[in-house]
């Protein structure tokens, strides 16, 4: 009975999968399942389904984990627009001090760290100086019953940078003139700069309206190379060059001058071209743009430089117990001692050696100028005599210092720059239903039906488990005590075998209580 009842139940179980093939819109499983004895073509059935459900299996796997890649594109478009913001133009003379501002006390406090004192406040090269240099120099250490008195390093900074009413020759903008009023002081590693279009409290930013040369920012600088301070040795507060460094830069981005400037030489107009670039880019996983806002005491945009920024001050306020001129904050600005000690090396070894500490990640959204460069020789001839006799220099002073320096939009419009999702959700489905289709002529549909039937599968075999855990076993005792008359013994049965007991309604005596019901066993 035993063996009869599993064989009756896996054949129950077949006739189920059977039926199931025969309804199912599975393509090919009616095939393998078909009713009669197994053949050679109900085999090769089986084995043409199998071989499709294994490629199906193989492309799905290959298309999930393409999908696990996060895959993107970059879009690139080119907008029109009515207006465009112009934007912020940060100006720095290469040279950070002006020599005619360096009094006494300064050369006794900065000297050497400007390399021009020794460490016992001696000139350090009085044979490269000229006679007229050295003599101011000689003048400004001359330490002969000197007392020192206090010193800044931001009121250093501050007083001898290089004045813009001074360097500013002439400004316009759209056409329209400009004073040294428009532009905002801001202090850098290349220390006392002037911002163009900052957009600060009480600044209307500026729009333009027109592309091309004329419908930008105009300027006429005077570098002042009188003023150079005399370089006897490479240090970060000098400078070999001459002329200005200059930056193309967003509001809501603090210049970043000293790395991402770009140099304009004196005696050329260099004419710079710019677009505007807007970027859009993904966050992790698809990208590795910084989505989150910017964690700092100092700035409430995030940037890369305003990420830089905030770093170096607060790697120099933990190494150096200071901070520089240029950075944000309220901590102690550093003393000389402590620039050439500490500060300096300790900037100098984030930006070229241990750039992994300040590592910024690129914000999920920025605005960025594109930007190209062409220059032509100032003064020609035929106005070399006109410039000299308008600001009373001569031409040759003003082929060695005079610079021009034109910014505009090349058109009236922008780049945009975004990146997206190249692989979605919906790609990963719509690839995965059609190879099913393709394959085993499988659809969404087609799955339901898969789970409906091991749905029901289950369901039958926890019924029937359930069922055979709820049968009581019968009991084996030899004895069993039958109820007799009240007040009767109970009478044993004796040993061997014992007919089925019947029903009381079939054997019944009647008793004194008409309700008692006394079964009546065979011996």
């Amino acid at each position: 009975m035993r063996s009869g009842s599993e064989g009756s139940g896996e054949g129950e179980g077949f006739s189920s999968l059977r039926a199931f093939a025969h309804s199912s819109s599975l393509h090919g499983i009616s095939h393998v399942f078909a009713y009669g004895a197994v053949s050679l073509r109900r085999v090769l059935w089986g084995a043409f389904f199998l071989g499709s459900l294994g490629l199906l299996l193989l492309v799905c796997a290959e298309r999930v984990a393409y999908f696990l890649t996060y895959p993107h594109v970059t879009k690139l478009d080119e907008v029109a627009a009515h207006n465009l913001t112009f934007p912020a133009i940060t100006i720095c003379n290469l040279n950070e001090f002006r020599f005619s501002k360096i009094t006494r006390n300064d050369m006794y406090h900065v000297g050497e760290l400007l390399a021009l004192l020794n460490d016992r406040y001696e000139i350090s090269n009085p044979q490269l100086a000229e006679p007229h240099v050295l003599a101011a120099l000689r003048d400004k250490a001359n330490f002969k019953n000197f007392k020192a008195k206090p010193f800044s390093m931001a009121e250093f900074y501050n007083r001898t940078g290089h004045d813009l009413s001074d360097m500013l020759l002439q400004c316009s903008f759209r056409g329209v003139n400009c004073t040294a009023r428009n532009f905002t002081v801001i202090f850098t590693r290349l220390g006392k700069c002037y911002t163009f279009n900052s957009g600060g409290p009480g600044r209307e930013v500026l729009t333009t309206l027109q592309g091309g040369a004329g419908n930008g920012l105009e300027l006429m600088l005077n570098v002042q190379q009188e003023e150079y301070l005399p370089v006897w040795g490479d240090t970060d507060e000098t400078s070999y060059e001459a002329g200005v460094k200059v930056q193309i830069h967003s509001q809501e981005e603090p210049p970043f001058i000293d790395q991402l400037g770009f140099g304009v030489a004196p005696g050329f107009q260099t004419f710079v071209s710019c677009q505007q670039q807007r970027l859009v880019y993904l966050p992790p996983p698809w990208g590795d743009c910084k989505a989150t806002p910017i964690e700092s005491d100092f700035f409430t945009n995030y940037s890369i430089t305003a990420c830089r920024l905030d770093c170096e001050t607060r790697y120099l306020a933990e190494n150096c117990n200071c901070r520089m001129v240029h950075m944000p904050g309220n901590a102690n600005v550093c003393t000389p001692e402590q620039y050439k000690e500490c500060a300096d090396p300790a900037l100098d070894f984030l930006v070229k050696k241990d750039s992994d500490y300040c590592a910024c990640r690129t914000p999920c959204a920025m605005v960025r100028y594109g930007k190209e460069l062409s220059m032509v020789k100032i003064p020609s001839k035929a106005s070399a005599r006109y410039l000299a006799k308008k600001f009373n220099k001569t031409e040759q002073y003003i082929a060695d210092n005079v610079l021009v320096l034109d910014i505009f939009f090349e058109a009236l419009n922008y780049e945009m720059i975004e990146q997206k999702k190249a692989y979605e959700v919906a790609g990963l489905l719509g690839d995965i239903g059609g190879q099913m289709g393709l394959f085993i002529g499988a659809s969404l549909l087609t799955i339901l039906e898969i789970f409906d039937y091991l749905y029901e599968v289950f369901r039958d075999k926890l019924l029937s488990f359930y069922k055979e855990k709820k049968k009581t076993p019968r009991s084996d005792s030899s004895t069993l005590e039958h109820p007799a008359v009240p007040g009767s013994p109970a009478v044993p049965l004796p040993p061997g075998p014992r007919a089925p007991v019947p029903p009381c309604a079939a054997a019944r005596t009647v008793s004194p209580s008409p309700r008692t019901c006394y079964l009546v066993t065979r011996l």
